[in-house]
């Protein structure tokens, strides 16, 4: 499935910094608000472990890249406006920004763990702001519009009901254009224990914790302490961690990967994207500002946190918040390749607890038509139609359809 990570958080913690080391884009980085005053599509990569040492192969991929045994998958990154109090209510580009936000699977919470912005987003002295503030105010920004989308819908809700439609359903309609499940519902209200209350007796408490949660549920969250280069973000991303326990937090500098980034691009270090190392290749070409530079990353950057963390911060996305397992679907089992001779051709990120069966409905749905088993290459096993698929699984179809 392609994936869509949404970058969000106040204007200047450096989201765009963020985004363009992940995709090697040059979008404009200013400290004005707005700057980026509509959404940005870039395509970054999930990185995981490729299983062609494994099988004693060399494989040629067609729809990720291998670098050094390495599978970079790729997804899609938006860096999206930054959000202003009351952008639930339409303010600033407040509609334009949930609507897009609303389209992504997974949310990367971008803030400044420096304190050096204010409560609106304005640049000031380091160490006066406060990220934990901060995070707040965006969380409670999504969680209203999701509480008004509820609220405005009382009536809909209801009649549905009383028309026979069972409550999961008629709360999910009302969300589904922005991403929102059957599933997703009926976790959230299990979660706020209100599965045996009935809809009209839901109270605005009841509406505003549904609303929350279900906010969270259906897009799941990850809070990037940006600019840990700083002095004193540490203290920051400490509380970031306290205060916020039930997240996951994770320290990074878009500027120290960004600068990573370029380097290697001109060649002048070896350096892989979420790599603890990397390696100066040319010493002498580099200007005493560069080399100062990598000094700092290696020592202040690496040598305290193993990473930059924006590679980690995408990887974790993928594999941890939504539960991506990596696929590899095979045509022909004897060379583990496709139709066309590549070996290992492609990659497929499929949720945990998806099946044969939806591995074959990803790939075509026709492919279901016919469908008998599936095969593990790995340790040659018949797999049933509804064997849950594995993290790196490589699997061939067999079908009674000529031809699939």
């Amino acid at each position: 499935m392609s994936i869509k990570i949404g970058l969000i958080g106040k204007t200047n913690t450096g989201k765009t910094t963020f985004f363009n080391s992940a995709t090697l884009s040059s979008e404009d980085i200013s400290s004005y608000p707005f700057t980026t005053k509509s959404p940005v599509f870039g395509i970054g990569h999930a990185i995981t472990l490729c299983v062609h040492p494994e099988f004693k192969i060399q494989d040629n991929p067609n729809n990720s890249k291998c670098v050094d045994g390495w599978r970079y998958i790729p997804v899609e990154l938006i860096d999206l406006p930054g959000l202003i109090k009351d952008a639930w209510k339409g303010k600033g580009l407040g509609n334009q920004f949930l609507s897009i936000a609303a389209q992504s699977d997974v949310l990367l919470h971008v803030v400044d763990a420096s304190g050096g912005i204010d409560s609106t987003g304005k640049i000031t002295e380091i160490g006066s702001g406060d990220p934990i503030s901060d995070f707040a105010d965006i969380e409670e920004e999504l969680s209203l519009w999701y509480h008004k989308i509820l609220e405005g819908n009382r009536e809909k809700v209801s009649k549905t009901i009383k028309n026979g439609s069972d409550i999961v359903n008629s709360i999910t309609d009302l969300y589904r254009g922005i991403g929102v499940t059957n599933s997703h519902v009926q976790e959230t209200l299990r979660v706020v224990d209100l599965e045996e209350k009935n809809f009209d007796e839901f109270d605005m408490v009841d509406t505003k914790k549904f609303a929350t949660n279900l906010r969270k549920i259906s897009k799941p969250t990850l809070i990037v302490a940006n600019k840990i280069d700083v002095e004193g973000a540490d203290k920051n991303f400490a509380k970031l961690r306290e205060r916020y326990n039930d997240s996951i937090v994770i320290p990074a500098s878009g500027a120290s990967e960004f600068s990573l980034r370029r380097a290697e691009q001109k060649g002048l270090i070896k350096y892989s994207p979420g790599s603890e190392q990397f390696e100066i290749l040319k010493p002498d070409e580099l200007n005493t500002k560069q080399q100062d530079a990598l000094d700092f990353i290696k020592r202040g950057i690496m040598g305290e946190y193993m990473r930059t963390g924006v590679q980690f911060a995408i990887n974790v996305a993928v594999f941890k918040l939504l539960k991506m397992n990596s696929i590899y679907p095979i045509a022909d089992e004897k060379n583990l390749a496709d139709k066309n001779g590549r070996i290992l051709p492609d990659l497929i990120l499929l949720k945990d607890g998806s099946t044969i069966n939806d591995l074959a409905k990803e790939i075509h749905t026709d492919l279901t038509k016919g469908l008998l088993y599936g095969k593990d290459l790995r340790y040659n096993l018949r797999l049933p139609l509804n064997y849950q698929l594995r993290d790196r699984d490589v699997i061939s179809l067999v079908s009674a359809v000529k031809g699939n």
